[in-house]
């Protein structure tokens, strides 16, 4: 059997996602015949049926399911491999440093300064992106170290715990439920969270079909807060830092907490990527905030 190509774990995956042929070649921007001939001769190739065709629908076979897991690991592989090797043949290498504005329980500032002390330190660039973004930044090969908020897909990945605070919903200040010390998830049914879910799913409730969310950054949620249009969970560290007074902030009795923690690639040996693990482990110790330990809400 001849070794696979990228080209062809491309347009497999492109298919086993979408489903449809005729979606899966507009997605890779090509006509849909050599899309249909390049997975039957991958098929042939491999001697299995990795789709189940009917004029109706199109299902992954068992043996389809194997290949892509295998052939989304493959070609993130493939993507970080390009994304590292461009990264260390830069003519002035950075630390690039993974997290969501605003999620690093007011710790970096601090972890910088710790890491740029050490010999091994690199010049440091913040990767910023979404929340849960971190993780895939890292196996893309887009950043070397992380900050992310657990629980995470760790598929790849090490990680050190730094902190674990509660989580806290705000709401309007106006909002009845304000008047009340403690509330739990069933006390928000109605209320809707900022990507349109149920509030009273918690917050990793996921995204209704065909949701946007309608602000990224915390200025943009906040208002939408104190408008009383939705309600959002938060770090209890985010909601210290953002005192608004048209927000409240208050304790949900059954939402877990969620943990802060540094993450980087299992197979990174890079003296920066260790330098700035340190710093992070000292500067929460430190800080009077071991892992596991409570940081009070505001």
């Amino acid at each position: 059997m001849n070794d696979l190509e990228v080209r062809q774990l491309r347009y497999f995956v492109a298919v086993a996602e979408e489903l449809h042929f005729g979606r899966a070649a507009e997605r890779l921007g090509m006509a849909q015949p050599p899309l249909s001939r390049t997975i039957r001769d991958l098929e042939r190739q491999l001697g299995v049926t990795l789709f189940e065709r009917t004029t109706r629908q199109v299902r992954l076979t068992g043996a389809g399911e194997v290949l892509l897991r295998d052939a989304r690991t493959a070609l993130e592989a493939v993507t970080a491999a390009a994304h590292r090797a461009r990264h260390a043949g830069s003519v002035s290498p950075r630390l690039r440093i993974a997290l969501k504005a605003d999620i690093d329980g007011g710790l970096l500032p601090q972890i910088l300064d710790a890491y740029s002390a050490d010999r091994a330190a690199l010049p440091p660039e913040l990767v910023l992106g979404g929340i849960g973004a971190q993780p895939q930044a890292l196996r893309d090969g887009l950043a070397d170290v992380a900050l992310v908020l657990r629980p995470v897909d760790e598929r790849g990945l090490d990680t050190e715990p730094l902190l674990t605070e509660p989580v806290l919903v705000a709401m309007a200040a106006t909002d009845p439920l304000a008047a009340r010390t403690q509330l739990c998830l069933a006390d928000l049914t109605g209320r809707s969270l900022l990507n349109g879910a149920p509030a009273d799913e918690g917050p990793a409730a996921p995204s209704p079909p065909g949701e946007a969310a309608p602000a990224s950054n915390l200025s943009e949620i906040f208002s939408l807060v104190e408008t009383g249009s939705i309600l959002f969970f938060t770090p209890a560290s985010v909601a210290r830092r953002n005192p608004r007074p048209g927000v409240a902030f208050r304790p949900v009795s059954d939402v877990p907490d969620c943990t802060l923690a540094v993450a980087w690639p299992q197979d990174a040996h890079s003296p920066a990527v260790a330098a700035f693990v340190r710093a992070a482990v000292e500067v929460a110790h430190h800080a009077g905030v071991e892992p596991h330990m409570h940081s009070t809400p505001a």
